[in-house]
């Protein structure tokens, strides 16, 4: 019996057919690799912990000492150096968390309690900012401000996938040329290679559900002090700082339509108030605060994309629907292309509904201060929210009226709760 060897590449055929098998398995290792390096990255961006460092008041202490001392070196500057580094008014009170990287600390600045942020622990770990030997030389006083918004723009295209006109660019701008211009740009460059400043940056003064960046030092970046949520919580989120501080069931309940109402409101204005959908692809009470009046704020934005970028992570190759689902953001898989289709088919509220309102809403009878026949609608209409297949048979993502239900009970519990009051 004539032997061809393995597989379909026989000797006979071995420089036409086995040379295409050979490089075709070769490119084929090459994308499953690629793949899986992918994956790896996008896994360790979204759930950094699997790698993070122990939180530690020593560490945060010399990490803060050691930023402190390259301002008194002119190599950083910021808003907030001043104060943390010379009068003592922002102060460091405890880590919060350190996750690949990024590190997140508790501080008092002048009696108010503000968090303070970077992706990174050393100023010395982001891409330095590539000037023209004349302009370093002057201290880049002479380099052209056109040219540098360029630069800039450039570097939030890549962060978000957007095409920003200059005048946008305004909260990120220094306000003037000092002595000091060298470290004014390098302290840019290293806040513009953080995508999460430059979202905060840009919705400032545009959102209310998202917390204002209050200043910087250096790469360090602070925000407002907002308890995050958690399982552990009843109510996903602590009640005790909210207005009026939530007392039995009918103040919980009174709560929780406060902060679905809200998350409703988010997610109505995270799709259509901006030139472009902002996709959450990292949805967990942990993600999100409350303020005192019940406003929900997405206080860790890693995982938020705006459309362009959303595509962009989208668009990958696949053999299964499985095979593109980045997180909680779900696209198809085009078995003929093998590849992903760039547009999302779940959406915001449909992960709202599954992650947030199914805690509150789809379990049995939860308080006896809503009437029996509301909290049944109620927990229909999530179930059809956060899992539209099962309820009709259509595609994914929840259903335009769908939105407009929810907000329709969820007002109607608050009149119900209003009117056992009187």
């Amino acid at each position: 019996m004539a032997r061809s060897g393995p597989g379909r590449c026989g000797r006979r055929g071995w420089r036409g057919r086995c040379g295409r098998c050979g490089r075709g398995a070769l490119l084929a290792c090459a994308a499953w690799t690629a793949g899986w390096v992918l994956a790896a990255a996008l896994l360790l961006r979204a759930h950094p912990g699997v790698l993070s460092e122990r939180c530690t008041d020593e560490k945060s202490r010399r990490i803060l000492a050691a930023l402190c001392q390259e301002y008194r070196g002119g190599v950083l500057v910021g808003d907030l150096c001043e104060d943390l580094c010379v009068a003592g008014t922002l102060s460091y009170q405890r880590c919060l968390y350190y996750e690949r990287g990024k590190k997140v600390l508790q501080a008092d600045w002048r009696g108010r309690p503000v968090i303070l942020k970077s992706k990174e622990e050393a100023f010395s770990s982001f891409q330095p900012l590539s000037l023209p030997d004349d302009a370093a030389e002057d201290g880049g006083q002479d380099f052209p401000e056109a040219e540098l918004l360029l630069v800039v723009a450039g570097e939030v295209r890549n962060a978000l996938g957007l095409e920003l006109p200059n005048g946008s660019l305004g909260p990120l701008w220094p306000r003037r040329r000092g002595r000091r211009w060298l470290g004014q740009l390098a302290t840019l460059w290293s806040l513009v290679q953080q995508e999460e400043f430059v979202l905060f940056s840009l919705l400032q003064d545009l959102s209310r559900h998202a917390p204002p960046v209050l200043g910087s030092c250096g790469h360090f970046y602070a925000v407002e002090y907002l308890a995050a949520g958690s399982p552990r919580h009843r109510a996903l989120f602590p009640l005790d700082g909210a207005a009026g501080a939530p007392r039995g069931g009918r103040g919980q309940a009174k709560a929780i339509s406060d902060m679905a109402l809200s998350f409703l409101d988010m997610v109505s204005h995270f799709d259509d108030d901006f030139s472009h959908r902002l996709h959450l692809c990292d949805i967990k009470p942990e993600n999100f605060a409350i303020r005192s009046d019940f406003t929900v704020v997405a206080i860790d934005v890693d995982m938020a994309f705006f459309e362009p970028k959303m595509r962009e992570i989208l668009e990958q190759n696949c053999t299964g629907d499985e095979d593109c689902n980045f997180f909680d953001c779900f696209s198809k898989c085009d078995l003929r292309a093998h590849k992903c289709g760039a547009e999302r088919v779940n959406s915001n509220l449909q992960v709202v509904c599954d992650k947030i309102f199914r805690h509150w809403f789809s379990s049995s009878l939860r308080t006896s201060a809503v009437s029996v026949p509301l909290q049944l609608q109620l927990r229909d209409a999530v179930q059809e929210c956060a899992d539209p297949r099962g309820t009709s048979g259509s595609a994914p993502g929840a259903a335009p009226d769908v939105f407009w239900k929810l907000q329709r009970l969820l007002q109607a519990t608050q009149r119900e709760l209003q009117e056992a009051e009187k």
